[in-house]
């Protein structure tokens, strides 16, 4: 099977993330919106290219004073930086569906190389004949290394916020007509 450009399907899409809030619970949020360029070929994803572009404005943490921080410059600086990027750089094979996907993160402006740990699945086709392809990833980030340095010290001892961002990534893609 040859290359083919593959679109994102948003409805069977999302972009996660959890961070320790005051060492004791985790706080989840997402991106609502989002979309990705992807050029592969379902027989051998190591080949695969794709840039994943998020608007950093539309970060969701059930939390509009929460959220309307994030967006500030002591986070995301979505007035500056609108959207973060995922290019990936790298895909494994680790066996299976098993892969590491290795790309240039850029949050506010600020570039890092990130491996997930991931799941490449399909193609496989839906009932009305589209084929469909599925990319399930994961892994953690210290957002210090983003510039995100922002944080308030704990009476008790600790920080408020984690440097470490846990990421989750469940993306299905529609083969391009």
């Amino acid at each position: 099977m040859a290359s083919s450009n593959w679109n994102l399907d948003k409805s069977h899409s999302n972009i996660t993330f959890s961070v320790r809030h005051m060492m004791i619970a985790n706080v989840r949020g997402s991106f609502t919106e989002f979309d990705a360029v992807v050029t592969a070929d379902p027989e051998d994803p190591t080949t695969a290219t794709a840039t994943i572009t998020i608007d950093a404005a539309s970060v969701d943490t059930k939390d509009a004073g929460r959220d309307g921080h994030l967006k500030s410059p002591d986070f995301f600086n979505v007035e500056q930086h609108p959207n973060m990027t995922f290019k990936v750089t790298k895909v494994t094979s680790k066996g299976g569906e098993d892969y590491d996907i290795t790309g240039d993160l850029t949050i506010a402006g600020v570039t890092k190389s990130v491996t997930l740990s991931g799941e490449i699945s399909g193609p496989a086709k839906d009932p009305w004949g589209n084929e469909k392809i599925a990319v399930s990833a994961s892994g953690s980030l210290a957002r210090s290394e983003f510039g995100l340095t922002w944080n308030a010290a704990l009476e008790t001892g600790g920080v408020l916020v984690s440097d470490t961002i846990k990421l989750n990534v469940e993306l299905q893609f529609a083969k391009a007509a």
